[in-house]
């Protein structure tokens, strides 16, 4: 290949496509036609002699020489894109701008509602999705622009990765309102042997802090504890309420989705579980006037946010 004879705005078009695995999807996110954007795959093609993406179920399917490459065009055009945007302005009021943020589902129940509401008053042309990124891919998915920001139970140890703490968290119980623990006390903290003699409702431990529920049960000698294993925290509370059983979630879940239902909220032994909610970032988008103006909406929601 002759680096010399490349014609760069080709480049726009690998990443594109490399992120999207579809050639129409690549080409609507650059608004270019599908027929253009076909054409300049074709060129890329010849330019590399390599097919760089076949056909497969999921999508277009990188070979080994877009895999390798891919990534280090996009991280390099997102840093050329950086450094054009210094001294640029956001308007929130006019610009259409589309956000991907990457949530768990307890963190689409939690975060999710108050941000789109802030933006549809403050940002109405602004488009906002939710993509599903495991832990472990977050870093890449940020360095591909697969992701703009993730919030969340996150700390990416990553060259290129930023990341802010909101605020901090612990585990609590959560109880129908007229249930009661064995050997009753006044205080509205559980022992671990009133712990012990609950019914419990647990949520899977790739769902959790990495387990630490589980763990925790575990040093309370407890855990086989758990009469129901959930994937998600969303049914919790119907789960609890006019029953016996008892589900262990985060205290932000319990005050803010639990508001108006006949439940009551416990503390747990040593406060439960402890962790940090932090929002992440690539480095890349630290100066683009549209995310930080999003990094401080987050901001302004829940920093230092500690309900209940």
């Amino acid at each position: 290949m002759n680096f010399r004879q490349l014609d760069l705005n080709l480049l726009r078009v690998l990443g594109a496509v490399y992120r999207c695995g579809s050639v129409t999807e690549a080409g609507r996110r650059l608004a270019l036609s599908q027929p253009a954007t076909s054409n300049a795959l074709a060129r890329l093609r010849r330019t590399f002699d390599d097919p760089l993406f076949v056909p497969s179920p999921g999508g277009l399917h990188p070979t080994r020489l877009a895999r390798r490459i891919a990534p280090a065009v996009t991280a390099l055009l997102r840093e050329l894109e950086a450094e054009l945007l210094v001294g640029e302005s956001f308007d929130p009021a006019t610009e259409a701008v589309r956000w991907r943020l990457s949530l768990s589902d307890l963190g689409e129940q939690l975060f999710l509602p108050r941000l789109a509401h802030l933006l549809r008053r403050e940002a109405p042309s602004a488009r906002l999705s939710n993509v599903s990124v495991p832990a472990e891919r977050l870093p890449a998915a940020l360095e591909a622009m697969e992701v703009d920001l993730a919030i969340g139970i996150l700390n990416p140890q990553h060259r290129g990765v930023a990341s802010e703490g909101l605020f901090h968290e612990h585990f609590v119980a959560l109880s129908a309102a007229q249930w009661t623990p064995a050997d009753a006390s006044p205080t509205l903290t559980l022992t671990p042997a009133q712990l012990a003699q609950a019914a419990l409702v647990v949520a899977d431990p790739a769902a959790t802090v990495h387990g630490s529920v589980t763990q925790m049960l575990a040093r309370l000698h407890i855990d086989d504890g758990a009469v129901l294993q959930v994937r998600h925290y969303a049914a919790m509370v119907d789960l609890v309420c006019d029953s016996d059983l008892v589900a262990i979630v985060p205290q932000m879940y319990a005050h803010t989705l639990a508001a108006g239902r006949a439940v009551r909220v416990w503390e747990l032994p040593d406060h439960g579980p402890r962790y940090e909610v932090r929002m992440v970032w690539h480095h890349s988008a630290t100066t683009d006037p549209a995310h930080a103006w999003l990094r401080e909406r987050v901001r302004q929601l829940y920093r230092r946010q500690h309900p209940g």
